[in-house]
């Protein structure tokens, strides 16, 4: 085990990050998944309502600095491009 002052406090630090970076990520994971799960029923409509509490999610995430700039960035455009293709919207 460690013995130094200065280890002991850095342990107990990273426990701590370790725990919000669970958290945040448990909450990115479950609203992605809804999104995923409204796509799969091709639900367009439930989908899109459900995109902006999901990009709000990414961002305190890369805030948060439990996930990359660019990871989240793609997770954005992945999941809108996927509701974009549900089903078109006719031109006028």
């Amino acid at each position: 085990m460690v013995r130094h002052k200065s280890a002991i406090r850095q342990h107990r630090r990273s426990l701590r990050r370790k725990e919000f970076n669970t958290r945040t990520k448990s909450a990115l994971r479950t609203r992605t998944r809804k999104v995923r799960e409204a796509i799969q029923a091709q639900d367009r409509e439930a989908a899109a309502a459900m995109l902006p509490g999901l990009f709000r999610e990414i961002d305190k995430a890369v805030k948060k600095r439990a996930i990359k700039q660019n990871t989240g960035s793609r997770y954005k455009s992945r999941l809108s491009r996927q509701i974009a293709l549900l089903s078109p919207i006719p031109a006028k």
